[in-house]
């Protein structure tokens, strides 16, 4: 049976919708133990109010947790016991197989890489993220893409990209039902010679990896279209990214309601079109994802949104649940150990052609 450990108080809606959310995946998940991380007596309080299954949930106390708007070392430091350091902790003395949280990104991405080890061949760990595309894939008909780095590895290098891309594949595959995920490295030009070094050099040896369906480089107003279903990049540009396509999805938003307060014609178009737009938000609806995953380690951590409602949280739950069914981590580390098996046997060749200059895209 699969041990998953929930953060019971991360998040905007905690413990509440957490704790129902857990609850909801107990009764969904057969072969699954879920373990609530929190404060025992709050828990204690909320569990037998929801139905659940009791032989399959348990409660192991945290006196404290870490609030979304902390900054991450500082309040682990002053909170060894909080709720998401515990959690980790659980999971990396083996009373846990996987993680799940809402709560402050920066505190749960630090208390696992404090807490747990990175897999054989994985240099840095990666933060993903899924949006919205265009295009559908995969045996499920899915309207997302993973993008990776999303905030964990600022800088990172040629190596780093191509595990990225490795870890983006693998998880792809296993969620989306995708047998052979797309995988792309975001640059400012398609052809092999775009970019900075990082991305030329991890372009070369992507180009030889057979175990991934890799179609080159892509520009940014590839990403909304979907061309790739997983989109590699550094943490620092693929934040910037995440952002401006959480920014550009707001701003729509705003001005749909600005046009239904200006002119009555522009009501009655908004109108016409609102079983359109009411199926386009279940299409889009980041809490039928539940999270996306942090990539690297040996044990599972999916991250939910920090707005999670409780159906956000037990498909969190089933996430983690398929990635242990699935063994994401061992599949990553196998191709991980084949990739270097051959670069070592590979001779060395000459260095990557320089990277192109800004004045080459006039």
């Amino acid at each position: 049976m699969h041990r998953i450990v929930v953060d019971a108080m991360g998040g905007d809606h905690a413990p509440d919708e957490v704790v129902q959310g857990a609850a909801e995946a107990s009764l969904a998940l057969a072969g699954a133990e879920i373990i609530l991380v929190g404060d025992a007596a709050v828990l204690g309080r909320l569990l037998p109010r929801l139905r659940h299954d009791g032989a399959r949930m348990r409660v192991h106390h945290a006196p404290t947790h870490v609030e979304m708007d902390e900054k991450p070392a500082e309040a682990l430091a002053a909170k060894p016991e909080a709720s998401i350091a515990v959690a980790a902790d659980l999971v990396a003395r083996g009373e846990g197989d996987a993680l799940v949280s809402a709560g402050n990104t920066g505190a749960s991405v630090l208390a696992c890489a404090r807490r747990w080890t990175l897999l054989e061949g994985v240099r840095r760990a990666a933060l993903a993220a899924v949006y919205p595309t265009e295009l559908r894939r995969g045996e499920k008909d899915d309207p997302f893409s993973l993008i990776l780095d999303v905030g964990a590895t600022i800088d990172a290098t040629a190596e780093d990209l191509v595990g990225f891309a490795v870890m983006g594949s693998a998880y792809a595959k296993l969620v989306s039902s995708n047998r052979r995920p797309r995988v792309a490295l975001l640059s400012n030009g398609t052809e092999a010679g775009k970019g900075p070094a990082s991305i030329v050099a991890a372009h070369a040896a992507l180009v030889e990896t057979t175990e991934l369906n890799f179609i080159g480089n892509i520009e940014g107003l590839d990403i909304p279209r979907g061309v790739a279903d997983v989109v590699v990049t550094s943490g620092f540009v693929g934040n910037v990214v995440l952002k401006m396509l959480e920014g550009v999805s707001e701003t729509v938003v705003r001005l749909a309601r600005y046009a239904h307060k200006e002119r009555l014609t522009w009501r009655l178009g908004l109108l016409a079109l609102s079983s359109a737009i009411d199926q386009l938000k279940t299409i889009t609806d980041w809490q039928q994802y539940g999270g996306a995953p942090l990539l690297g380690f040996t044990h599972p951590f999916i991250k939910a949104h920090g707005r999670s409602s409780a159906r956000a949280i037990t498909n969190a739950v089933k996430v983690a649940h398929k990635a242990l069914a699935g063994n994401l981590c061992g599949n990553i580390a196998r191709t991980m150990a084949e990739l270097d098996e051959r670069a070592r046997r590979r001779p060395r060749t000459a260095d990557p052609v320089p990277p192109a200059s800004a004045e080459d895209d006039r």
